[in-house]
């Protein structure tokens, strides 16, 4: 009961928090900011990307991630 209770807690606070106008203008920020950073991650040249320690296949799988999917710190960053 307690587990159960305390799930439904933590998932309502979450819906309530992440329901704000501020806070999904700023995650959508962030989104766009992700993105524009892969876009231009995927156009630098295989000197600069070796200077960072990537590669061709990494640097363009990077890029082809999709917007909303941001670092695991990046919310926390992010949303004040």
């Amino acid at each position: 009961m307690f587990a159960s209770l305390h799930t439904a807690t933590l998932a309502t606070g979450r819906v309530q928090a992440v329901g704000s106008t501020s806070r999904l203008l700023t995650l959508v920020r962030a989104a766009l900011a992700a993105n524009r950073q892969r876009q231009s991650l995927a156009r630098l040249d295989d000197r600069t990307l070796a200077d960072v320690g990537l590669t061709r296949a990494q640097a363009a799988a990077e890029a082809a991630r999709p917007a909303w999917d941001l670092p695991g710190n990046w919310p926390n960053r992010w949303i004040a």
